[in-house]
């Protein structure tokens, strides 16, 4: 019953599709310690590296999302309710998945994290710091897409998967 099958995917059939996951484009994390929390991709590691011999890529997210604000609240809990708490780290292609929105030129994927931040603890807390006080700014003030409403990527980044 095993002639007819084929082997699950060769080298030349990634070759052929195209490559849709770029800098900018908002995934979703499947596996581990952050699974179901949203995130940018940053830089594209499609041949792998020395380290990961297989294809990776380093994303920023929102480990926590901010929350609701209503009118009636104080000063102090609408700036508590608004923190976001980030995150950076190398993740394979098998665990995330791809969404439609890729988020504007503007906030510039590529600047968020760097390869020499992430080879030491006080980068990466840098770097984070860099993330977190970024998407709290876009988050507040989403920017503007073609129509000029405020941008349904951002939009869609800031709030919490529900599943």
């Amino acid at each position: 019953w095993l002639k007819g099958l084929k082997p699950q995917s060769t080298q030349s059939d990634s070759a052929a599709m195209g490559k849709f996951i770029k800098a900018g484009r908002v995934v979703v994390l499947l596996q581990g310690r952050y699974a179901g929390k949203k995130a940018i991709v940053v830089k594209v590691f499609d041949d792998g590296s020395r380290a990961r011999p297989f294809g990776h890529c380093l994303v920023a997210g929102v480990d926590k999302a901010p929350l609701k604000v209503t009118k009636r609240m104080s000063k102090k809990k609408i700036t508590k309710r608004q923190r976001v708490k980030p995150f950076v780290k190398y993740t394979n292609y098998n665990h995330i998945m791809p969404t439609r929105y890729q988020v504007p030129a503007e906030v510039q994927p590529a600047t968020l994290v760097t390869d020499q931040q992430m080879d030491t603890p006080d980068g990466r807390i840098e770097a984070k710091k860099y993330i977190k006080k970024l998407l709290q700014e876009k988050f507040l003030q989403p920017p503007a897409d073609k129509s000029g409403k405020p941008s349904k990527d951002v939009i869609y980044l800031r709030k919490k998967l529900r599943f």
